[in-house]
C-alpha cells in the first residue's frame, strides 16, 4: 500500500491522465444505453425506413434542409422543436430516425424526444454528410 502511494504522488500526472481514459472510455462504451436512443448507420437508417416505416425528422436549419434532405423527411429545426413536437406525437410508438448536417444536433433531439416519451429514437450517425458519403440520394424541392 505504501508503494501504491508513493508511485502515485511522484506519478500524479500519469495516475491522472489513466483515471480520465478510463472514464471516457467506459462514458462511450455506456453513455448510448443511458440516454436511451441507439446512433445507426445510413444503410441501418434505409432499412429502418424501407422495411419499419420508419419517420425522418430532420432538425437542421431551412436554408440546409433545402440544399437537399432524406425523401419524405418532416422537417423541424432543433430550435423549435419543443414548440412544434406535437407535429409528430402522432409517431410515438414508431421509429424515428433523426438527422442533423453531422449527428451533433440531432443527438440533442433524440434526447428531446425520449424526454417527451418517444419510445424509438435512433440517431443517423455523421448526419446527412454520411448519408451522402454512401452515396444515397437527396431531394430538393
Amino acid at each position: 500500500m505504501d508503494q501504491l502511494i508513493t508511485f502515485t504522488s511522484n506519478n500524479t500526472i500519469l495516475v491522472l491522465s489513466i483515471i480520465i481514459v478510463s472514464f471516457m472510455l467506459l462514458n462511450s462504451l455506456f453513455a448510448e444505453k443511458l440516454r436511451g436512443y441507439t446512433s445507426i448507420s445510413p444503410i441501418e437508417s434505409t432499412q429502418m425506413i424501407n422495411h419499419d416505416d420508419a419517420l425522418v425528422l430532420d432538425v437542421r436549419e431551412m436554408n440546409e434542409y433545402s440544399q437537399g434532405h432524406i425523401l419524405n423527411s418532416v422537417h423541424i429545426p432543433l430550435t423549435n422543436l419543443k414548440n412544434r413536437i406535437s407535429e409528430i406525437e402522432k409517431h410515438k410508438s414508431k421509429k424515428v430516425i433523426v438527422a442533423c448536417r453531422s449527428g451533433h444536433r440531432s443527438s440533442h433531439a433524440c434526447a428531446n424526444l425520449r424526454k417527451n416519451g418517444f419510445e424509438n429514437v435512433f440517431n443517423l450517425r455523421g448526419g446527412v454528410m454520411a448519408w451522402q458519403n454512401a452515396n444515397l440520394p437527396l431531394i430538393k424541392k
